[in-house]
């Protein structure tokens, strides 16, 4: 079964028409997207969008084969024209499924926002997932759901709909995961790709035809990042972001809770709404046994707050302890955090502060905890396959 992508962006297109946003000035040459619509082996056309049929003879193809017109969301606007030849566009009802005479199977899927995903099956027996822009399937459940070999939806705006074909198994290791209804929010480019390829998917290009079952290099999610940033540079919103499209999170809290301190509450709070509701909470600072485990991908937020609780610890505070001790005792329990990254196979992305750049502190203690927070970071990111720097919201790779 093959599919040409007669558009990959969102239904205004990218860039939107007269908008002045930076993301929509950079959208030029091959990052300029017309409004997302699907060819089907020639005959079946997902969404019917302005200039299909321009679109269809760029890419090599024609419409005159097309025998149905599927319509995923309700387009804005005056009505778009209907080809000469062309069946007039249709919806079929939740859960109903069609048959064509060419051998594909159309079933309705249901949503959780406005319009209608459709799982087309090919004469071939391979099986692809078309999902409306804004929208996540609706009442999936685990051991019921089918299985897909492409998925096409909007990883960016709804990185959870892909969080939740992963969690009933539709959307395995091997399924290729395509973007599309592709919008300004993200600037084109080396930072979609980056963002998408942390989510295990691609884009590709208005006019690409793609062979459904086909293998293709799907890009590998790094298994250890570390995310390094200064005071708000964004490094936590960096972090959830890479996760926030596989489900069971465990999302590991070194902060404790700090009773009493309103501030503190108040950023716990914020980052609470942030995080999809499918994540679980762990408060703790011995992350070596979470390391240790099997388990769901894990978030660790962060590593400034582990190395404070240690340095509480082992007296780091107090000259004579760290001269008596102390300091080999950091220096163990560092090494220890490394060796459990190195040997965890467990997804993980952590968090810490870079905070040697600025200001000499003007205490004894402030230097040392500057100091040893530098080693635990250096140690922590030799063990990662991507360490990334956040500096005004803008992710930098250091490595990977």
């Amino acid at each position: 079964m093959e599919v040409t992508l007669l558009g990959t962006g969102a239904p205004a297109g990218l860039p939107r028409p007269d908008c002045p946003c930076a993301a929509c000035a950079m959208a030029l040459g091959p990052d300029a997207r017309a409004a997302t619509a699907l060819l089907v082996d020639g005959a079946l056309l997902l969404d019917l969008t302005p200039g299909a049929a321009f679109a269809a003879a760029r890419a090599g193809h024609s419409l005159a084969g097309v025998r149905q017109v599927l319509l995923s969301h309700p387009h804005d606007g005056p009505p778009v024209e209907v080809p000469a030849g062309l069946p007039q566009p249709g919806r079929v009802p939740d859960g109903r499924e069609l048959a064509l005479l060419t051998g594909h199977r159309v079933r309705a899927v249901a949503m959780d926002a406005g319009g209608t995903g459709y799982a087309v099956t090919g004469p071939d027996g391979q099986r692809l997932l078309y999902l409306p822009p804004g929208g996540a399937p609706a009442g999936l459940e685990a051991g019921t759901a089918e299985s897909y070999h492409m998925v096409l939806a909007d990883v960016v705006g709804r990185p959870d709909a892909l969080a939740r074909l992963r969690a009933v198994g539709s959307a395995g290791p091997t399924t290729d995961v395509v973007a599309v209804h592709l919008d300004h929010d993200v600037p084109p480019g080396a930072e979609l790709r980056r963002r998408l390829a942390a989510a295990g998917a691609r884009a590709v290009p208005d006019g690409t035809t793609l062979v459904v079952g086909a293998y293709e290099e799907v890009p590998d999610v790094p298994r250890r990042t570390l995310v390094l940033g200064g005071a708000r540079s964004g490094k936590s919103v960096e972090a959830e972001r890479r996760l926030e499209s596989f489900p069971d999170v465990l999302y590991v809290a070194t902060g404790g809770t700090r009773g009493g301190d309103t501030e503190w509450a108040a950023r716990v709070a914020a980052h609470r709404e942030r995080r999809p509701g499918s994540w679980r909470t762990a408060e703790t600072t011995d992350l070596e046994p979470v390391l240790r485990e099997d388990g769901p991908p894990v978030l660790i937020d962060c590593l400034s707050l582990w190395l404070t609780d240690v340095m509480d610890e082992v007296g780091a505070w107090d000259d004579a302890e760290w001269a008596g001790g102390g300091e080999k005792a950091l220096r163990e329990r560092v090494r220890a955090l490394a060796e459990a990254v190195r040997r965890t196979r467990r997804t993980v992305v952590a968090v810490s502060n870079e905070v040697g750049s600025g200001i000499v502190p003007a205490t004894a203690s402030g230097r040392r905890y500057r100091d040893e927070l530098g080693r635990l970071n250096a140690a922590f990111g030799a063990e990662c396959e991507q360490v990334l720097l956040v500096v005004a919201g803008q992710a930098m790779v250091l490595r990977g």
